[in-house]
């Protein structure tokens, strides 16, 4: 068995979640099967990659996505099956499953209409990003969805969807990549005090992160305590203003707060979550929350809202503490954020039962191999 699997990232052009899930689920999918890889950006010794069309560079975000599916989809020939990955390249796979006459299957890592804020970042290019998700979904001959939260919600959204054709894959975690280290060299040359309690959240600038919730409860979280943000990539320039405002007013509010803008790599984020007394998930939409399972592997106790599947990888009271998110009420969520965080900066005891038993989680449930073995079952399903 060949196929290609399409997505807008790969390594090393990392920025969100889909990124990581593929860079861990490849080499697994390798040992199985033979995998070709085609992505977006420049060249990988591993994956072909394909540019946006000349001509339109300048064009909307979405018209210069569909341009790079269509390199994507007439480079396909000759497989047994594409897989695709998010919007980006959902269209590069219905049209290679059209051209070509192969099964396509789709992995749903977001919904597009559960994200209404993209339109701040497309203009009318979230309408294009829609149609295209929509007309590929609804023509899929399998959808994974990455926790049953996902599941529902495609449901919900693409109703004529056969269900018996929407399966569960968990993304895994490499607990040889993530796992506690006793190091705090990156602490101390970022200024942060390993010997004071940290708060730490680590994710891109978008409405669907949360970080202005988490930066408004932050007034409320104990004084002692270090508010370190790794944050950066904003969607959109106003985005980048209101939060860069915020984090000044929480600054000349209390001490202990470090904004850190740039991507930091594996061993550094490691690092931080290790000497985190708490880690928190603010997420208003999070299909399933890879970041919440790379903290639990180092030993973190973690604070999330209670969406989408992040009660399927958090245990709520066991490995961390789920604070009940309601766009109706953001007040009360933001009080529940600083009361949970601070609920386990007063007790380091039970934060460091909780992490141990996050670790545990992670390392016994949550696997890329059998999310390999899982995919691999899928896509011979498809292929009889």
């Amino acid at each position: 068995m060949r196929i290609g699997l399409l997505t807008r990232e790969y390594p090393p052009e990392i920025y969100g979640g889909a990124g990581v899930h593929l860079g861990a689920l490849v080499p697994r999918l390798r040992e199985l099967i033979s995998v070709d890889v085609h992505c977006f950006g420049g060249p990988r010794p591993d994956a072909v990659n394909h540019a946006v069309a000349p001509g339109l560079e300048s064009a909307n975000p979405a018209l210069r996505t569909l341009s790079v599916d269509l390199s994507m989809a007439a480079a396909t020939a000759g497989l047994d099956l594409v897989h695709s990955h998010t919007w980006y390249a959902n269209l590069a796979g219905h049209l290679a499953k059209l051209l070509h006459g192969v099964p396509h299957v789709v992995t749903a890592h977001s919904l597009e209409p559960r994200r209404p804020w993209k339109a701040e970042q497309l203009g009318g290019g979230y309408a294009v990003s829609c149609w295209a998700e929509r007309t590929a979904y609804e023509a899929a001959d399998a959808i994974i969805a990455v926790s049953r939260g996902m599941r529902a919600d495609v449901l919900d959204c693409y109703p004529s969807l056969d269900p018996a054709r929407v399966h569960v894959v968990y993304n895994g975690i490499d607990t040889g990549v993530y796992h506690p280290v006793p190091a705090t060299d990156v602490l101390t040359g970022l200024g942060i005090d390993p010997a004071r309690p940290i708060v730490l959240f680590v994710g891109r600038i978008t409405r669907q992160k949360g970080v202005a919730h988490l930066v408004a409860a932050a007034h409320e979280i104990a004084a002692e305590a270090q508010l370190v943000l790794c944050a950066g990539a904003p969607d959109t320039p106003d985005l980048a203003g209101e939060i860069a405002a915020a984090v000044r007013r929480l600054s000349d509010a209390r001490p202990g707060v470090f904004w850190i803008q740039r991507m930091l790599d594996v061993a550094e984020v490691r690092q931080l979550l290790s000497h985190a007394q708490v880690f928190v998930c603010p997420s208003v939409y999070e299909p399933l929350g890879i970041v919440n399972l790379e903290a639990m592997a180092c030993g973190t106790a973690v604070v999330a809202s209670d969406v989408g599947g992040i009660p399927e990888v958090v245990d709520d009271g066991c490995t961390g503490l789920l604070v009940h998110y309601d766009p109706a009420d953001i007040e009360g969520y933001r009080h529940g954020l600083a009361a949970g965080v601070n609920r386990l900066l007063a007790d380091p005891a039970l934060a460091r039962t909780m992490g141990a038993a996050g670790m545990a989680r992670a390392r016994d449930e949550f696997s890329w191999s059998a999310a390999a073995a899982q995919t691999v079952e899928i896509y011979h399903s498809v292929l009889c």
